[in-house]
């Protein structure tokens, strides 16, 4: 049986025979459970598109020779990296911008080498004027998974621009937080504006007071002694803290005495010109306590804190490290005139969406079962419930091993995959023993009554194999063995003949045939006499020994 069962019977046989099996199955449910709670969630899937943009500058140049000179010969040794796709570039004045992207699934690491080395290699085609380039690598990680703005109907965006700073910091303590970025406001910023009939007094140029405002704007490592077994460090100089200290310094020499900053120019500390505008409008969705008494359908001013996560790290649970941290400020560092609204949290998204697909992933596997259990029988469907869930809980551990997360790209996959498991698993159950047969006997259920009525009779213990068909029924080599097992299904049928014949020629047409040869069957007395020898259907009696003696089936 085992060699007729095939590989898979052979397994199968194996798992059922052994009595760890039920160890291994509470195994496999346990460790899927481990790691679907334990794998990274993300709305995105983990695509790895090494890409990155190189920055270079020439002050002065225009646009037209900044390609020329910059963007062309940068593109032409690009494209000489094994690799590279795909290589743009963007030409301004003053500047060009390429952006290098590879082949999805090359390494990052490698490819950010490969690049470095090949710029490196080229520094000396640089023109005169040009920058060394800059380069930047980018990946998916750097898509905000939170976005938080901060708006207020009666704080200036230079106050929010603070606020939302200090904030920065916070959030920036969070483990696993990789990125910020602030949106919107205005810095700080201070002013200095030349006086052209002051400086014309002094005999100063401007350039000299640039210079001057750059030496002044700076701290550098001197020196350093030892004295009673202790080395202290020299430091000289200073970064500018004020408008106060701004104003001291001395930016040249007139007549004998210095000229100091004020002297020659206007200071200012505030904020700076507008270069972009973040407004936000209560909308309908908006809860009393976004709005907190803010009137609806107006703009106001905003900025946005956005936070980007680390590399394979769980979305859901960094969303709720910062959210639990800023709510945790609310009243100290974010006062109650500002109001705080989450434009954006793909943290909640993918966790939501995870949930969703793992229902769906079970409404899948019971609905395939009841399926199953209708059509094939509670067996089958009970191996199928067992087998659908095991192999799914291993699949989820191996992704939480390789560091994958779980997105709704591989959440779909595993539902598409449910269709090969129940295959596979009906293929176990056709090729295990004891399963078979019982398909086969509600197979024979299913079949018409005309046809089951002959397979009513049990078999013997000690009954011999069953043919196929009548016709295929052996005939008794000795004289007076004449009980034949010529039915199907584990039935006997008995064929009467002459106890001196050996030969079915010689056995006697039963009663219940007519003078045609066709069988005229009753319900309470079953069809007596043997096959034809050759050429004669069944149920047609033999053209010999019409005169021998008929005998009935026992």
């Amino acid at each position: 049986m085992r060699d007729a069962a095939g590989f898979a019977g052979r397994v199968a046989s194996a798992f059922i025979d052994s009595k760890l099996t039920q160890l291994l199955i509470l195994g496999s449910l346990l460790v899927g459970l481990f790691a679907v709670v334990a794998t990274p969630r993300e709305e995105e899937p983990q695509i790895v598109v090494p890409f990155a943009d190189i920055f270079v500058e020439m002050p002065g140049a225009s646009a037209k020779e900044v390609e020329e000179r910059i963007s062309i010969p940068m593109e032409k040794k690009l494209r000489e990296i094994p690799g590279v796709e795909y290589v743009y570039s963007i030409s301004q004045p003053g500047a060009s911008v390429a952006i290098v992207r590879f082949y999805v699934g090359e390494d990052e690491e490698r490819s950010m080498v490969k690049l470095l080395d090949k710029l490196r290699a080229n520094f000396d085609l640089i023109p005169p004027g040009a920058s060394q380039p800059l380069i930047k690598p980018r990946s998916i990680d750097d898509v905000p998974i939170l976005a938080l703005t901060l708006w207020s109907d009666s704080v200036d965006p230079f106050t929010l621009r603070r606020i939302a700073a200090e904030l920065d910091e916070q959030v920036k303590a969070v483990p696993d937080v990789a990125e910020t970025r602030l949106i919107g406001g205005l810095r700080r910023q201070l002013r200095v504006t030349l006086d052209r009939d002051r400086l014309a007094g002094f005999g100063m140029a401007p350039s000299a007071v640039l210079a001057a405002l750059g030496e002044s704007n700076r701290e550098l490592r001197v020196g350093r002694f030892a004295v009673d077994n202790r080395e202290y460090l020299v430091d000289a100089g200073a970064f500018l803290a004020g408008p106060e200290e701004l104003g001291r310094v001395v930016v040249g020499v007139s007549r004998g005495g210095p000229v100091h900053l004020r002297d020659v120019a206007s200071l200012d500390d505030g904020p700076e010109e507008p270069r972009e505008y973040v407004l936000m409008e209560p909308g309908r969705g908006a809860t009393e306590r976004e709005v907190a008494g803010a009137a609806r359908g107006r703009a106001y001013p905003a900025v946005t804190l956005s936070v980007a996560k680390r590399k394979g790290t769980n979305a859901v649970v960094i969303a709720e490290r910062v959210l639990a941290k800023v709510e945790a400020l609310r009243g100290s560092l974010v006062p109650g005139t500002v109001h705080l609204a989450v434009t954006r949290n793909y943290g909640e998204t993918a966790r939501e969406k995870s949930n969703e697909l793992l229902k769906h992933l079970l409404l899948a596997t019971l609905s395939v079962t009841v399926l199953i259990a209708l059509f094939l029988g509670i067996r089958a469907s009970l191996v199928v419930l067992v087998a659908i869930p095991v192999t799914l809980a291993l699949t989820l551990f191996l992704y939480y091993l390789y560091g994958y997360t779980l997105n709704r790209v591989t959440l779909f996959a595993l539902i598409f995959s449910i269709g090969i498991l129940v295959d596979d698993a009906i293929v176990v159950v056709k090729t295990s023993p004891g399963t078979s047969t019982s398909l086969r006997t509600t197979a024979a259920r299913a079949r018409p009554w005309r046809w089951r009525r002959w397979t009513r009779l049990a078999t013997r213990p000690s009954s011999p194999p069953l043919p196929s068909s009548p016709r295929s029924c052996p005939w008794p080599s000795s004289a007076g063995s004449w009980a034949h097992t010529c039915a199907r299904s584990r039935s006997v049928r008995r064929w009467p003949c002459s106890s001196r014949s050996s030969s079915p020629s010689s056995c006697r047409r039963g009663p219940q045939f007519g003078s045609s040869g066709r069988r005229t069957v009753t319900r309470k007395r079953r069809r007596t006499g043997p096959p034809a020898s050759t050429g004669a259907s069944w149920g047609r009696s033999s053209p010999t020994g019409s005169g021998a003696r008929s005998s009935s089936a026992r």
